[in-house]
């Protein structure tokens, strides 16, 4: 009886081990195969067929395609190399050119091929001037400019063209102390505010300034009539504006300020004229 207890034991101490020695030839083999594998890939990512070699530059100048060449050069972990198209640094590249390039405001990158991609670009569209918060008289006032979005992004030079003529005075977001990158506080408004300001031209004399203060905004004629309300009340001081019309005089200068705060009321302050 223990004879045969024993010869059970011995066989299944056999048949435990040949099931160890085959998961462990299993394991090996799997093993061999993923690293014959991952070497065929890190083989395969180095051919020439599939690394970036041709860069195709969109809406600016070719040499915009220095940024990603010079950003996918080099290699990842030491095998696989950063130009490869299926791993390139696209966010890398995009990042570059935005940090380098006040003017740009968004850059996409395609695949065009295996070795191919295109950098298209696309420019800032200067929307007006931005002077700072306030006028300051006597000083020669250092401007900016700023796209649809608010982001104030070149120094206002002699050839500088902008879709409005008026000068924009306006605090920024936050406490920037650069104006350059930084945003104009109620970006959100100023289409309204615009608008307005371009709708007070058919009163006889442009806009020249926008000054955004308080919750309230002053737009300063060419005349030199100042004209104030309540900001995001553009269509109410227009109305209130036009049901005066007949009683006010804005393109001979002979208006000093006009009240445009209080609803559908105008009240006007004339100059006084030097007596003789």
């Amino acid at each position: 009886m223990l004879g045969r207890t024993s010869s059970v034991e011995r066989g299944s101490a056999r048949l435990a081990e040949r099931r160890r020695n085959r998961r462990r030839r299993t394991f090996v083999a799997i093993f061999i195969l993923f690293l014959l594998l991952l070497t065929a890939i890190v083989w395969g990512l180095q051919q020439s067929a599939v690394r970036i070699s041709d860069i195709e530059v969109l809406g600016a100048d070719a040499s915009f395609s220095s940024y990603a060449t010079s950003t996918m050069s080099g290699l990842y972990f030491g095998v696989i190399p950063r130009d490869s198209i299926f791993f390139f640094p696209e966010e890398k590249i995009r990042f570059n050119i935005l940090s380098a390039n006040n003017d740009i405001a968004a850059v996409s990158i395609v695949r065009s091929g295996f070795t191919d991609i295109s950098i298209k670009v696309d420019y800032r569209v200067p929307v007006a001037r931005w002077c700072g918060l306030s006028p300051t008289a006597g000083v020669d006032e250092y401007c900016y400019v700023f796209d649809s979005s608010g982001v104030i992004f070149s120094i206002v030079s002699t050839t500088t063209q902008t879709i409005n003529t008026f000068r924009l005075y306006a605090p920024l977001v936050g406490e920037n102390l650069e104006p350059l990158r930084a945003t104009v506080l109620h970006t959100e408004k100023l289409p309204a505010i615009f608008d307005f300001a371009r709708q007070l031209s058919t009163f006889g004399s442009p806009v020249t300034s926008i000054i955004i203060r308080d919750g309230e905004v002053d737009d300063i004629l060419k005349s030199g009539t100042r004209l104030t309300y309540v900001l995001g009340r553009e269509q109410d001081a227009f109305t209130a504006l036009v049901s005066a019309r007949d009683n006010l005089n804005l393109s001979d200068g002979s208006v000093d300020y006009i009240d445009l705060r209080f609803d559908g009321k105008v009240y006007l302050k004339k100059k006084t004229e030097p007596r003789p």
